[in-house]
């Protein structure tokens, strides 16, 4: 059974930065992240190939980069400028064999917590 282990989140003020990492059990085709804010839908935020491909949630696009470590099987999310409107729970995502767009992966990381406030 694959497992994503998530690291990081936590509390930061709008215009800050913050950085997550997720490092799954064994190697996996595509990696990254989605996020749900109380009352809303689930949304992509970004997904990274074992090839480099790269997409990117509308919301984020220019703000959070990801980044991806194939052989520690490691995806980093770096979160900048953040916004009130970034708060959310914040899950790793995964799958072996497809590129992840809106439809998630296969996998679940256990979520973690990103709070953007005064």
């Amino acid at each position: 059974q694959v497992q994503l282990v998530e690291s990081g989140g936590g509390v930061v003020q709008p215009g800050g930065s913050l950085r997550l990492s997720c490092v799954a059990s064994e190697s996996l085709y595509t990696m990254g992240w989605f996020r749900q804010a109380p009352g809303k839908q689930r949304e992509l935020v970004a997904t990274v190939t074992s090839g480099g491909s790269k997409n990117y949630g509308n919301a984020v696009h220019g703000r959070f980069t990801i980044s991806r470590d194939n052989a520690q099987n490691t995806v980093v999310l770096q979160m900048n400028d953040l916004k009130p409107e970034d708060t959310a729970v914040y899950y790793c995502n995964a799958d072996q064999y497809r590129a992840i767009a809106h439809i998630p992966g296969d996998y679940w990381g256990q979520g973690t917590q990103v709070t953007v406030s005064s």
